[in-house]
C-alpha cells in the first residue's frame, strides 16, 4: 500500500541534506573570500610601507616621478590581481551552487514523479483526468526550468568571456602605460 507520509519524510530528509550542503558551501566560500581580503590587506600595508620608505629616500624630482610611476603600476597590478582572484572565487562558487541546484532539482523531479506515480496507482476511480493534468503541468514546468537553466548558462558564459576580455585589455593597457612612462 502507498504511504504518502513516508514519501514526504524522504522529501524532508533530502531538503535538510541540501540545506546543510548549501550552508557548508557558503561558509567555505566566505572563508576563501575572507582569506583573499586578508591577504590583500597585508599586501597593501606592506606596499604602503615600502612606498613610504622609498619616498623618504627620494633625492630629486626625477626620482619622485619614477617612484610615482612605479607605485602606480604596482597598485594597478595589485588591484588587477585582486579582481582576478575575486572573479575566480565567484565563478567557482557560482559553478558549485549551480551544480548543487541542478542536483537538488533532479532529486526533486524524480521524487515528485515517483510520488505522482504511486499516488495515481492508489487514486480513486475517475481521477485519471486530474492525475494526467498534474503530470502534464509538472512536465511543462520541468521543461521550462531546463530552458531557463540553458539560457542562464549562455548568459554566464557570455559574461565570463566579457570579464576575461576586460581583464586582458586592462593588463595590456597597464603594460602600454608602463612603456609610455
Amino acid at each position: 500500500m502507498y504511504n504518502a507520509t513516508e514519501q514526504f519524510a524522504d522529501f524532508n530528509k533530502v531538503n535538510y541534506t541540501n540545506a546543510v550542503k548549501i550552508a557548508s558551501l557558503s561558509i567555505e566560500k566566505a572563508e576563501k573570500i575572507f582569506n583573499l581580503n586578508l591577504s590583500a590587506a597585508k599586501a597593501a600595508i606592506a606596499q604602503g610601507v615600502e612606498g613610504a620608505q622609498a619616498a623618504a629616500s627620494v633625492k630629486d624630482v626625477q626620482e619622485l616621478a619614477a617612484l610615482r610611476a612605479k607605485l602606480t603600476e604596482l597598485g594597478v597590478q595589485a588591484a588587477t590581481g585582486y579582481s582576478r582572484s575575486l572573479y575566480e572565487l565567484s565563478t567557482e562558487a557560482q559553478a558549485e551552487f549551480s551544480a548543487l541546484a541542478e542536483e537538488a532539482w533532479k532529486s526533486y523531479t524524480k521524487g515528485v514523479a515517483t510520488w505522482v506515480e504511486n499516488a495515481s496507482k492508489s487514486a480513486p476511480a475517475g481521477s485519471d483526468v486530474a492525475v494526467n493534468a498534474f503530470k502534464s503541468s509538472f512536465a511543462a514546468s520541468t521543461a521550462a526550468f531546463d530552458q531557463f537553466k540553458n539560457a542562464t548558462r549562455q548568459v554566464v558564459s557570455l559574461a565570463d568571456a566579457s570579464v576575461r576580455a576586460a581583464a586582458a585589455n586592462a593588463t595590456k593597457a597597464t603594460a602600454k602605460a608602463k612603456r609610455a612612462a
